[in-house]
Formats: structure tokens, C-alpha cells, sequence
């Protein structure tokens, strides 16, 4: 059901870039307007980033096998950097574009058609960034949440142009600005989402209120003994996340006794958070390093 609403929203969003894409474009050729045209390519970059986030949702969802027992939710994870990397290469070819067009002064001009093409991308984009960002949060899905904010990206973008429309008149260089600024905002999408991505492939540590939260989980479970958790590691691989981490206890403890007290502060964590988790007994000498 979860997927289901995810590749939903993937498809509404391909259709209607797709369609505004054509009518950015068509405006941009009438205004002969190089941020206008940046606009229409970054809106029809939102489809291809759309149909890789569609291939991740499919993709994450096969179960584990031999081969990736871990299953395949970081797939999600690679349709994310597909759009930041679809994103860097649209921001490049129109910064490129505005610098050249800003060289030989090329001047340009802005009709009503300009004007309400652009305030209608801003609205129907920003519908879509909203919906689709939801959609990601319910479902958990990292790469949706990214092409939400590529939406909303080219929603800023829009707004933009729309105040260079109405000054562009007496600038002849607005145009070129324009398309500078926008090439800029989608460098700083692209930044914004490789960011978040590669840290989660790399492993991320857990946050000092996590680990406080599971330390505490773990008392009583030994009498008032510490059980000194530590040494985390936290893996993400799309809807499913491991925790491993380390404990402490006295050497003279039987492996069974041992095992128990690690598979109870196991479960707890579980319930709490949600993860599978393996916990790894360190054995020392007495009880010196722990605490009371």
C-alpha cells in the first residue's frame, strides 16, 4: 500500500512536468528568453529524476536473496543521486548558457504569455512538491522526499523569472542574471540532496539523544548493573535499518546468562525503534568498569 502511494505520485508528477515542460518551453522560444527555456529543461529534468525515483520504489521493495541479504532498499538511495546528479548536469549547461548569453548582451523580451505560463508553474509545482513530500514522509522514502524538493526547487526558480519579468524591461541584462541565479538554486538542490544521500551510504552515527535513549532502555536489565553501551553503528538500507553496538559484562558470566541479557536489550531497542538489532558482549575482568 505504501509503495502503491509512492509510485502514484511518481507518475502524476512525470505526466504534468512533462506537460509543463512543453509549455515553459514553447513560451521561453516566444520570449527568446534564456531563463525561461533554463526553467523549461530543469522542469522536464524533475521527469527523468521521477522515472529514476519510480525504478528505486519498485526496485527497493524485492525481498532479500542470497546475494543482498540485506535486501534492496538502498536502491532508493541510488535513484537519489540520479537526480542530484541529473540536477548538477542541467545547472552547468544553463550557467554556461546565461554567461555566454550575457557576453554578446542579448537582449530579450517578456509578453503575457511569459507572465501567466510562469505563474502557473509556480503554483502547479508547488502543489506537487507538497504532495509528494507528504507522500515520502508517510512512506518513508528518501528518494520522493528529494524529487519533492526538485519540484519546489524549480517552483523558486519560476518565482524568480516572474520578478525578472516585470524588471527585465529595463535591464537588458536580467535575463542572463536570471539564469545565473537559477543554474545557482539547482546547484544548491543538487548540494542538498548528494549531501543527505552519500551520508547515508557512508553510515551515519547515531545522535547523543538516541544514545542516551538506549542506554537507558538497558536499565534494570542486569539489576543496577551498567551495561555500558557503546561502539554504534547504525545502517539504513531503505524501509529496513541495523544497530549493532557493544556492551559490558563480567567475564565470569555464563554464555547463557550472557545471551539473555543481550536478547532482551535487543528486543526492547526493537520496539522502540524499530531496527534489528545485534548486540555485541564485551567480557571484562569484575565488575570495576561498571557502574552501579
Amino acid at each position: 500500500m505504501k509503495t502503491r502511494k509512492g509510485v502514484i505520485a511518481t507518475w502524476a508528477s512525470i505526466f504534468l512536468n512533462i506537460a509543463l515542460f512543453g509549455i515553459k518551453y514553447w513560451a521561453g522560444i516566444v520570449s527568446n528568453s534564456v531563463a525561461l527555456l533554463a526553467d523549461a529543461w530543469h522542469t522536464l529534468s524533475d521527469s527523468v529524476s521521477s522515472l529514476a525515483v519510480l525504478l528505486g520504489l519498485k526496485v527497493s521493495n524485492i525481498p532479500a536473496d542470497r546475494k543482498h541479504p540485506y535486501g534492496h532498499g538502498r536502491a532508493e538511495l541510488i535513484a537519489s543521486l540520479i537526480v542530484g546528479i541529473l540536477l548538477a548536469i542541467v545547472g552547468f549547461n544553463f550557467l554556461a548558457e546565461s554567461i555566454m548569453k550575457f557576453q554578446e548582451r542579448e537582449v530579450f523580451t517578456y509578453g503575457p504569455v511569459a507572465i501567466w505560463v510562469t505563474v502557473a508553474s509556480v503554483v502547479v509545482k508547488e502543489i506537487m512538491a507538497r504532495y509528494s513530500i507528504i507522500i515520502g514522509k508517510q512512506i518513508k522514502s528518501n528518494s520522493l522526499k528529494a524529487d519533492g524538493w526538485h519540484h519546489r526547487s524549480d517552483a523558486i526558480s519560476s518565482i524568480v523569472i516572474l520578478v525578472g519579468i516585470f524588471v527585465g524591461g529595463r535591464f537588458w541584462w536580467a535575463d542572463s542574471v536570471l539564469g545565473i541565479f537559477v543554474s545557482l538554486m539547482i546547484f544548491y538542490t543538487t548540494y542538498s540532496i548528494m549531501k543527505d544521500t552519500i551520508s547515508i551510504l557512508l553510515g551515519e552515527n547515531i545522535d547523543p539523544e538516541m544514545e542516551k535513549e538506549i542506554a537507558e532502555l538497558g536499565n534494570n536489565i542486569n539489576g543496577n548493573m551498567f551495561l555500558d553501551p557503546h561502539s554504534f553503528k547504525l545502517h539504513h538500507y531503505g524501509h529496513h535499518s541495523e544497530l549493532v553496538f557493544h556492551i559490558s559484562l563480567p567475564g565470569t558470566y555464563s554464555l547463557t546468562r550472557s545471551h539473555e541479557i543481550a536478547s532482551e536489550y535487543e528486543d526492547r531497542i526493537e520496539q522502540r525503534y524499530s531496527f534489528e538489532v545485534t548486540i555485541h558482549v564485551d567480557a571484562i575482568d569484575g565488575i570495576k568498569k561498571l557502574k552501579g
